[in-house]
Order: C-alpha cells, then structure tokens, then sequence
C-alpha cells in the first residue's frame, strides 16, 4: 500500500534542521506530491496562511514558536480548523503524544520512521481532507445560494448573519448543545433555501400574495427539506428549514404540528426570526420599539401561536442583557458564502430580475 500516492497533493515540511526535512522528502519521493518546506514556525505560518495545503508535517521542538504553539494558532482559524497537522518528533513519552493530540495534532509519527509509514499517514490524511473539502464545497455553494435569495426576497426577514447571531445568543442563554447550537446557526442561513424552488413573479412580487400564490409560497419549507435531507450534517437543520412556521396552536404550516410536536429547534429559531421581523425596519414599515416588539410576542404567546415558556425566557434575557442583541457585524457562519454572495451580487443579476418582475 505504501506505492500508493494521491495525486497533486500538496505537503509543507516543517523542522528547524535541514538534514529532516531532506529525510521528510525522501521519504515522500513520488511526484504526486508537491512538496513545501519551512524552517520555523513563523514561516510555516505564514506560508500556510497563504497557501492551499493538503498536509502539513511539523516538527514539535523548534525554537521561537514550537509545533505544539503552531498547531494551536492553526486551531484557532476557521480556515484551517480542519487541515490535516501530523507531529513529526523523536519525543516518545505518552504525556508527549497527549500535548501533541491536545493541541489539535491530526497523526503523530515518532522519528525515526520507516518511509513507508510516513507515506500511508500522508496518504490518510489526504483523503481525509479531500473528503472534508468536498463536503465544504457542496455546503458553501447551498449557503451562497440561500444568500442570494436573501438578497432579492421582497419578502424576506432577513440578514441572515443578524438571526444567526440572535438564534447563537439565545441557544447560549438556554444551555444548547454544541451541535443544537450549530444547527440553529446553520438554519439562520438555510431557513429559506427552498425558495429555490417558488417562481421569481411570486418571490419577488412587492404587493400582497393571493391565495394561490400564497399557497405556493408554502412549498418552500418542503422544497428545502427535500434539498438540505441527503446530506447528514444537516439532519437538526432540517428541522428548522422545515418546521419554523408550524405554530403551537397547530394552525401553521407545512403538518399542523402542535405543542412539542413541533422540534424544539424551530420553536427556539421561530421566536428570534419574529422578533427580528419586528424590531427591524423594513420596506413596508419603521422599526417596532422594543416595548411594542415584546408586547407583541407576549400577545402571540396568550393566542397560543407560540411556545409561551421559549417567550417567556426569551423576553426575559432581552431585558437582562440588552447589549447582547446588537447588530453583530461578522458573518456568524460560512465566510466563504459571503465572498461568493458579494462577488455574484455585484453582477447586479438580482437588481436585473427586479426590474424584470416590475415591468412584467
């Protein structure tokens, strides 16, 4: 198996001593790999901050910043949470290997190493990452897509980066899950993705929708569910994209759903969502003061429209901690959907449909 190499893979060698890095590049012989040395850990970091790296091996005893402090500072950015990192060091002791793994260290190979075993680590933690971009490139592209119906819905709540934050804020306040929390983040962005599926003379229509029309406005919950289901990181999510208008009385959309028949997730995104709505300026009304906007959810709640404890709880942090629902400025999720959002919207194609629909 050691003759198997992935193709174009790209490895940054990083060891403070010249004659390791020769052996490093020995070992990993084949063209298939393209090989990248650094001989400190500024350098490795700068030159993996500006380069697209398969794997990196890294030496753990390096003066200045060590491989441990380097694989900690990569750790601690999102663009490179997931890059395979394998601790190349003669350190043998248990306590050594645990420092390594806790530090976010991928592998561990101790020197000296036979080559063959260096090249099937390699060649792990290749596929690993190629399945890993994969993954990142097919949830990119849904998150860009959501984005852009973000920013031609003339109906639309929206910014999404804003409910992302509001949704993270309260999930904290209700002592979530990590993966709760994601998913609720997750589904900020992904909630109106089926509006893939509604006609642009409906989603972009600025009067009120008619009945019909409406009716096929409600198909959007069911069209996202039917886009986000195969892929298995997005299981909660589906949850929210699917039920968020469902209403406690049972009165809403797409099943009737009533009480806690209704995932928790969506009663939880469906309250910020409103709350959004109504103390956010929109193009057909000002901005609601906090006072009539928790009067309002206080009467949803008596009507039976919403979980009135998620209400309750949910009003009572907004009073406690007000600085907490500022506007949040950073993009909560997914930066790389925001690039490619901006870059698409600057071709104007969204203003193009508009004028499309306004003339039709």
């Amino acid at each position: 198996m050691h003759g198997e190499f992935i193709t174009s893979a790209k490895v940054l060698i990083v060891d403070d001593m010249a004659t390791n890095r020769e052996l490093a590049k020995t070992a990993l012989c084949s063209a298939a790999y393209q090989i990248d040395e650094a001989e400190n850990g500024q350098e490795a970091l700068e030159k993996i901050k500006n380069n697209h790296y398969d794997v990196v091996l890294l030496d753990v005893l390096m003066p200045d910043i060590d491989g441990l402090d380097v694989c900690k500072k990569l750790r601690q950015e999102a663009d490179f949470a997931l890059l395979p990192v394998i601790m190349v060091t003669s350190l043998e002791s248990p306590d050594d290997v645990i420092r390594g793994m806790s530090a976010g260290a991928t592998d561990y190979v101790q020197k000296p190493y036979f080559p063959a075993e260096l090249v099937s680590r390699v060649n792990a933690a290749v596929r690993h990452k190629r399945i890993i971009d994969r993954l990142d490139d097919i949830e990119t592209a849904f998150f860009t897509l959501a984005r852009i119906i973000e920013a031609k819905d003339a109906h639309q709540n929206g910014p999404y980066d804003r409910l992302a934050h509001l949704s993270l804020v309260f999930a904290q306040n209700l002592k979530l899950t990590y993966q709760q929390i994601d998913a609720l983040c997750r589904g900020s962005i992904l909630h109106d993705i089926g509006k893939l599926g509604v006609p642009d003379h409906i989603l972009l229509k600025s009067s009120q929708l008619n009945d019909s029309e409406w009716e096929i406005m409600k198909q959007h919950v069911i069209i996202g569910e039917q886009l986000c289901k195969p892929f298995k990181a997005l299981q909660d999510t589906v949850e929210i994209i699917k039920y968020h208008h469902e209403a406690w009385d049972g009165s809403g959309y797409p099943e009737g759903l009533s009480g806690k028949n209704i995932p928790l997730l969506a009663r939880i995104f469906q309250i910020v969502d409103i709350y959004d709505a109504l103390s956010s300026k929109r193009p057909y009304k000002e901005a609601y003061s906090e006072e009539t906007t928790i009067n309002i959810l206080k009467e949803e709640s008596k009507k039976g429209l919403r979980d009135a404890k998620l209400v309750k709880e949910f009003i009572a942090l907004l009073k406690a901690e007000p600085k907490l629902f500022q506007t949040h400025k950073e993009p909560v999720t997914l930066s790389k959907s925001c690039e490619l959002t901006e870059k698409v919207m600057k071709l104007g194609i969204s203003s193009w449909y508009q004028k499309i629909i306004n003339s039709s």
